[in-house]
């Protein structure tokens, strides 16, 4: 969506297509915050992903499954009917690699191909590696890890163990084998697509795009630098949370959000709240409405919510970039999703770490061991992460100036890369002009 308004903005006629079960989610957020005309020019599609259980969409196996077998016919469908209503002949497809069954039907159609990473470059040339991971015995042929180790693809990548795979760790071991064939699938961007595009830069991965020089940095994205522009979210955002921060002091609020996805059992539900009141530090906490997987109490949730009324607040879902930009945050609790983690880095935020699934201990590391701009929380025996040691780690993140001082540098070096002139701006010219073609 950030850049379908850039493309608007260079005079681009953008039809944004999203599956059925997501469009009704954006748009009853934007209608909750006022209407679709904040879209100002972008035209909203939705296709059906083929799940018939909705269930099932929470099983991202289930999801991916049924996905690259009825949506390709859908999209083909699309397109005819936009074409037979009159609307312009369709040029490009811009697509997410992860939807890489779409190349082949704008392939089919007569149509051009540039696509979207939508994930860190070192995951992208992790996927790309597999068949290398695989000959150097790494891993057997399903993508399982052959050796309990740690291994760097190329210096300036992040270390990785083999428990950590992005693709061993999305759901139920038995939605493996989807899961594999679809990160194992992104080879296909090559032989399709014109152009690559990702919401990075240069300075936060130099190692990976070194290794991939064809992958163009563009990031970090956003949709505008007052981020007034709607990006499209699942659910509506709480912009009380805006004035509240206006009135704590500067850098002294934990933000915590954990993405679209996380979900905590109750006993560690319980436990990060306690951690977040033990900090004794203001803090804004989003909890999703499907944040946790079991019955959590709400009296003893609603006892809890009065205790630290006044220093805490919590919300259902918030303007993120919005937050992360204020001057009263201090530092940003995340699941670590790339584009949280490109969010917390152009805002200048430092990291406690916390993921949950997929890449998103590749993108830790990059906090922790890569650009050191953050730290990352530890699991006791159990598996929890105590309250004692939320508390710990976030003293520790808040209070380290070489910290703070390194996340200055990164955030100064994606001001420059995105201004006139610099890498990323340079780069959006030339998808700029391989359009106008």
């Amino acid at each position: 969506m950030e850049l379908s308004h850039h493309l608007l903005d260079h005079g681009f006629e953008v039809t944004f297509v999203n599956t059925e079960a997501h469009h009704a989610l954006v748009v009853s957020a934007l209608q909750a915050a006022g209407g679709t005309s904040a879209l100002a020019g972008i035209h909203l599609a939705s296709i059906s992903d083929g799940v018939e259980d909705d269930n099932n969409r929470n099983y991202i196996s289930k999801f991916v499954d049924a996905y690259t077998r009825n949506m390709p016919g859908n999209l083909e469908r699309l397109v005819a009917g936009m074409e037979a209503a009159g609307r312009p002949k369709v040029k490009w497809l811009i697509s997410d690699v992860f939807a890489w069954w779409s190349f082949d039907v704008a392939k089919r159609l007569g149509i051009r191909v540039a696509s979207v990473w939508p994930a860190s470059v070192a995951c992208l040339a992790i996927n790309l590696n597999i068949p290398k991971l695989t000959e150097e015995g790494l891993l057997n042929n399903k993508g399982w890890p052959e050796r309990d180790e740690t291994f760097q693809l190329a210096p300036g990548i992040p270390p990785l163990h083999t428990s950590e795979l992005p693709w061993n760790n999305v759901g139920a071991a038995e939605g493996q084998p989807v899961i594999f064939e679809l990160f194992s699938r992104t080879d296909r961007l090559s032989a399709l697509s014109e152009m690559v595009v990702c919401n990075s830069f240069p300075e936060a991965e130099t190692g990976a795009l070194k290794l991939l020089p064809n992958v163009l940095p563009i990031g970090p994205l956003s949709s505008d630098t007052e981020f007034r522009k709607p990006v499209g979210q699942f659910l509506p955002e709480d912009n009380r949370c805006l004035r509240w921060l206006d009135a704590q002091p500067d850098g002294s609020v934990v933000y915590v959000a954990f993405g679209s996805f996380t979900a905590f059992d109750p006993r560690q539900f319980e436990e990060l709240a306690l951690g977040l009141e033990l900090t004794g530090r203001p803090f804004l906490w989003v909890v999703r409405p499907d944040f946790t997987t079991g019955e959590l109490s709400e009296a003893w949730f609603d006892e809890f919510q009065a205790r630290v009324a006044g220093k805490g607040m919590v919300v259902s879902w918030c303007p993120q970039q919005q937050v992360l930009a204020h001057r009263a945050v201090a530092c940003f609790i995340s699941h670590c999703g790339w584009n949280s983690t490109m969010e917390g880095v152009r805002s200048g935020v430092p990291f406690l770490c916390w993921p949950y699934f997929a890449e998103q201990f590749l993108d830790r590391n990059y906090v922790t061991e890569v650009w050191r701009t953050g730290l990352a929380v530890s699991h006791n025996a159990d598996g929890i992460v105590t309250k004692e040691e939320l508390r710990s780690k976030v003293e520790q993140v808040v209070g380290d100036a070489e910290i703070r001082e390194r996340v200055r540098l990164l955030k100064d070096a994606a001001c420059r890369c995105v201004s006139e002139g610099g890498s990323s701006n340079e780069n959006f010219k030339r998808l700029v002009s391989l359009l106008s073609e």
